[in-house]
């Protein structure tokens, strides 16, 4: 495997990246990655990527501006419509480098950017495939999670944020919580499950700019999921409190080439690879991936594997 640096540019702030390639083999098809809320694609994206490159496939990870080792200030800006550019800048990226297939392009997105993947490829066709784990596809059944009095806690927070970037003191909440924190994620599985994604030593810090507390309940990919021409995988979680599986599986009827596969766990534990929800969830992407894009004929040579490569053709 061979791991390069190849940032890219999104509205005139450098997004960093990098890019996976499988030691044998030429021009593989490409998955791009990117992570979920207030995460950087430090928090355990390799662990997925990783089995994609060993597979044949080359990965590219990227943080989102504002985050990680990308640039943009204020820092830990979470927004939909910031992180979607940066996508839109990613896929444009992508196709310029010709270590990659860029027709066979795949979105790879999990929790918030789940979402993102699915509302991208419903406004760019040239994407060939899709996979969206225990994704963010409605703002109100992520909400519904929330009990009201902390709700108005995130909308005055939210207020306060808004004001305060006028004068440049934004104002921040935590990522994480326990029960009955005024956080963006909390409970036992949100406090335990998002610090395992984190490795030893990572410059991660437990804060997001209050104002996103008013854009995820106006943010519902699912609004879009009937645009998207690509063959999409949706994996769930049946303990899913964060991103519901009803939500997602709501999602995955209105996709026209759409498998829905539940994963018994909860929602980091789909993320974690010493997990057996980890093993179900990778198991049918890698399957999915081998259906609709395939390995080019050479790299399966080269590497002395006794498989077919997919023919990439859409059902």
């Amino acid at each position: 495997m061979v791991s390069i640096d190849s940032s890219f540019q999104s509205h005139g702030e450098r997004c960093a990246a990098t890019l996976m390639l499988p030691s044998q083999g030429t021009r593989p098809p490409v998955i791009i990655m990117a992570h979920g809320f207030g995460a950087i694609r430090a928090a355990g994206l390799s662990a997925f990527a990783e089995r994609f490159v060993a597979e044949g496939y080359a990965a590219y990870l990227f943080d989102y501006r504002n985050f990680g080792d990308s640039e943009g200030k204020p820092r830990h800006w979470v927004s939909p419509r910031r992180h979607l550019q940066d996508w839109a800048a990613a896929i444009a990226h992508m196709s310029s480098l010709p270590e990659v297939d860029a027709d066979r392009m795949v979105l790879w997105g999990t929790s918030f950017s789940g979402g993102h993947v699915i509302q991208t490829a419903a406004a760019d066709h040239r994407v060939r495939a899709v996979i969206a784990q225990v994704p963010h596809v409605s703002g109100l059944a992520s909400m519904k999670q929330v009990p009201f009095h902390l709700l108005l806690r995130m909308m005055l927070a939210a207020m306060r944020d808004l004001c305060g970037s006028v004068i440049r003191r934004e104002h921040y909440s935590p990522i994480i919580g326990r029960h009955g924190d005024m956080a963006a994620l909390t409970g036992d599985d949100a406090w335990h499950g998002y610090a395992r994604l984190l490795p030893a030593g990572t410059a991660w810090e437990n804060k997001v700019l209050s104002r996103i507390f008013l854009e995820v309940p106006l943010y519902s990919p699912i609004r879009h999921a009937h645009k998207v021409a690509a063959p999409t995988l949706i994996v769930a979680g049946t303990h899913d409190t964060i991103t519901p599986a009803s939500a997602a599986r709501r999602a995955s009827r209105r996709i026209p080439y759409c498998e829905f596969h539940l994963v018994e766990g909860n929602h980091f534990e789909l993320h974690l690879h010493d997990e057996p929800a980890f093993a179900s969830s990778i198991a049918a992407q890698l399957a999915f991936l081998n259906r609709h894009v395939g390995v080019a004929p050479i790299a399966l040579e080269k590497s002395g594997r006794d498989h077919r490569a997919g023919s990439g053709s859409r059902p």
